[in-house]
C-alpha cells in the first residue's frame, strides 16, 4: 500500500496498543514510524531497475525480522522517554506495527516477501488497489479523534473502531475478489477460453471494479467487471502474450526473473532490435507501470546491460471518466 496509509497503519495500531499507558502522541509518533520504516528500501538501488522491482518488500518486509528489530527499537523508544517499565508494551506496539505494513502489502498484486530469509518468494493476494480511500480515510479520522477528542478514552475508542472498520473492508476486498473469480471463469468457459492461468485484482481506488486477465499461450484476455453488471458476463479483449519470444529468450536472467516474480503474468515485444517486456498485473492494455527495455537478445557470453524502465503515461482525465462510467454498471471499452 501506498506510504500514507502505512504510517496511518502504524499509528492507529501503536495508539490501540498503548492506550492511555502513554501519551496519544508518543504511540501515534513512533506507530508511524514504524509503520513507514519497511518501505525505506526503495531507496536501494541495486544498479538496475528490474532488479529494484524484484528486490524491493524483500529482507525489510520480513515477518520475522521485523519482529526481531523490535526488540532493540522499542527499548530505544522506551528509553528515550524515560518509559522503561512499560517496555514490553512498547515492543508490542512496535511488533505489530512493522509487521502489520507487510501483511496489508500481502493484500496487493505487486509481491511481498514476509518469508526472509528462508525464501525469496513473492506473495500477493491482489484483492486491495495500492491507494483505496474506503480503507485510508476511517484509519486517518480514528486518529485525529484519538489525538484531539477531550474524553480520551473516546477518542481511543474511535481509534479501535476505525481499526476494526478497515480491517473489516480487507476481509469483504477478499470476498469479493472470490466472488469476482468464480464469474470471470465462468465467462470463459463460456468462451470455451482456459481458466488455469487468471488473476482477479481491483480497480484503482475500489473494490466496486475488478480487473481480469486470462493468459492464453500466445495471447491473453482482459476484461473488467463491476459489482454492479448485475451478473452480465465478463467482456474480454484479446491481446497479443509474445508466446513464442518468451521461450526464444526465456534463459534471459531478467526474464527469467520477472517470469517468477510474476507468476507468468508477462508479456515480451520487440522494439526494433531490442526487447521490451512487460509485467501485466499492474494497469491495462497497452499501458502498464512496470515495462522494461532490456535491450537486444543476449548472444552467448554476453554481459546483459541495465534494463531501462519505459515511461508510464495515462490520461488521469479519460482514466477517470471511463472509471466513473464502468462503476456504474455501463459497459463502456476501456478509454
Amino acid at each position: 500500500m501506498d506510504s500514507v496509509t502505512q504510517i496511518l497503519l502504524g499509528a492507529s495500531v501503536g495508539v490501540a496498543v498503548m492506550g492511555r499507558r502513554t501519551a496519544v502522541w508518543k504511540s501515534a509518533l513512533w506507530g508511524g514510524v514504524a509503520g513507514l520504516l519497511p518501505d525505506l528500501d526503495v531507496l536501494l538501488d541495486h544498479g538496475d531497475p528490474v532488479l529494484n522491482m524484484v528486490r524491493h518488500r524483500a529482507e525489510t518486509h520480513a515477518l520475522l525480522l521485523l519482529t526481531l528489530f523490535a526488540i532493540p527499537f522499542a527499548w530505544v523508544v522506551s528509553d528515550a522517554h524515560r518509559e522503561r517499565p512499560l517496555y514490553r508494551w512498547w515492543f508490542a506496539a512496535l511488533a505489530l506495527a512493522l509487521v502489520t505494513h507487510p501483511l496489508l502489502d500481502l493484500m496487493t498484486i505487486y509481491g511481498t516477501q514476509v518469508l526472509q530469509p528462508f525464501t525469496d518468494e513473492a506473495y500477493g493476494l491482489g484483492s486491495m488497489f495500492i491507494v483505496d480511500p474506503l480503507y485510508t480515510l476511517p484509519l486517518l479520522f480514528g486518529l485525529v479523534a484519538a489525538l484531539r477528542m477531550r474524553e480520551a478514552a473516546r477518542g481511543l475508542r474511535f481509534n479501535r473502531w476505525a481499526l476494526g472498520f478497515s480491517t473489516f473492508y480487507l476481509a469483504w476486498s477478499v470476498l469479493a475478489q472470490a466472488w469476482v473469480l468464480q464469474h470471470a471463469r465462468q465467462s470463459l468457459e463460456a468462451l470455451d477460453l482456459p481458466t488455469a492461468h487468471v488473476f482477479v485484482t481491483p480497480a484503482p481506488l475500489t473494490t466496486m471494479l475488478w480487473r481480469v486477465v486470462a493468459v492464453d499461450g500466445d495471447q491473453f484476455h482482459e476484461g473488467y467487471y463491476a459489482l454492479l453488471d448485475g451478473g452480465r458476463p465478463v467482456r474480454f479483449n484479446a491481446f497479443e502474450r509474445g508466446e513464442s519470444l518468451l521461450q526464444q529468450h526465456a534463459n534471459h536472467p531478467h526474464i527469467q526473473r520477472l517470469a517468477r516474480f510474476t507468476d507468468g503474468f508477462l508479456k515480451l515485444k520487440r522494439n526494433g532490435d531490442n526487447l521490451v517486456v512487460t509485467d501485466l498485473r499492474m494497469g491495462q492494455e497497452p499501458d502498464y507501470v512496470f515495462s522494461f527495455d532490456i535491450g537486444p537478445p543476449l548472444k552467448p557470453g554476453e554481459v546483459q546491460r541495465p534494463a531501462v524502465q519505459m515511461a508510464y503515461g495515462v490520461n488521469v482525465g479519460q482514466a477517470f471518466g471511463w472509471l466513473g462510467q464502468r462503476l456504474l454498471g455501463r459497459d463502456v471499452q476501456p478509454y
